[in-house]
């Protein structure tokens, strides 16, 4: 099994910063893509920004230029630094990773797992 744990929510005023951690555990073989994503009441989950295993970044239109996704592969945990933030950008914020690991004794390629969220409130 695979765990991923999200941290550095809270409640922010509009233009300020945050920085999001998503430290992952347990049978890892190989982290491949890691991700981003976000819920907003009453909206559905969208893809925030995701970084690839050689480290190519991929940010939705909206965050471009003001979020920042990075990783440390020793840690094995990806980071996403928030500024400049909006209220629009409250929501929920879950970590994404597809990981090969072991299951049952054999190597199983591509797994997905998701953290539990943690929430990003920007307000004055």
């Amino acid at each position: 099994q695979v765990q991923l744990v999200e941290s550095g929510g809270g409640l922010v005023q509009p233009g300020g910063s945050l920085r999001l951690s998503c430290v992952a555990s347990g049978s890892i073989i190989r982290i491949n893509d890691m991700g981003w994503y976000r819920q907003a009441p009453g909206k559905e989950r969208e893809l925030v920004a995701a970084i690839t295993s050689g480290g190519s970044t991929y940010y939705e239109d909206s965050v471009k230029g003001r979020f920042t996704i990075s990783k440390d592969n020793v840690k094995n945990t990806v980071y996403l630094q928030m500024n400049s933030l909006k209220p629009e950008d409250t929501a929920v914020y879950y970590c994404n990773a597809d990981v090969d690991t072991i299951a049952t004794m054999e190597v199983v390629h591509g797994m997905e797992y998701w953290g539990k969220g943690t929430l990003v409130t920007v307000s004055s």
